[in-house]
């Protein structure tokens, strides 16, 4: 069992499915999406609707092969390596030349009792990884039923 913080009464609205999301405290959340390294985090929405989870990551100027999503046991990682190496012409001869390398892996708890992992998605589109969690049946949100009374 996991112990998570929680602000106010989001705790009412949303089912324990990321840990990682609840464990982050809003009002420094400008100061926490930073590495140790000082690398940005990216941010990330999560959004629920009566059938899925919707996972977005705000990653621009990423390629859909940059980025690796695993699942093992109910842990879900994201993660993406890049290294930006400019054409070199043999011709030139540098004095300093700086390399780019970005970074990044975000980790969340997902419970098996509520989504399918089986039937997880991902697709890279306009600089934002989506990644679409569907809910097990028996966990989906049913609306209001009638009982009659006798």
């Amino acid at each position: 069992m996991t112990i998570v913080k929680r602000n106010g009464n989001l705790q009412n609205h949303f089912p324990q499915l990321f840990d990682d999301f609840f464990n982050r405290d809003i009002f420094n959340w400008g100061l926490t999406n930073f590495s140790d390294t000082n690398t940005t985090i990216p941010a990330v929405n999560i959004k629920e609707t009566t059938d899925n989870y919707e996972v977005e990551v705000a990653a621009p100027g990423m390629n859909k092969k940059d980025f690796s999503v695993q699942l093992e046991g109910n842990m879900l990682t994201i993660s993406s390596e890049k290294e930006l190496n400019k054409d070199q012409n043999e011709n030139v001869r540098y004095a300093v030349r700086e390399f780019s390398y970005q970074s990044f892996s975000r980790t969340f708890t997902l419970q098996k009792d509520v989504v399918d992992t089986e039937k997880i998605q991902a697709s890279y589109e306009d600089g934002v990884l989506h990644l679409l969690i569907p809910k097990r049946e028996e966990a989906k949100q049913k609306g209001p039923r009638r009982i009659e009374i006798s």
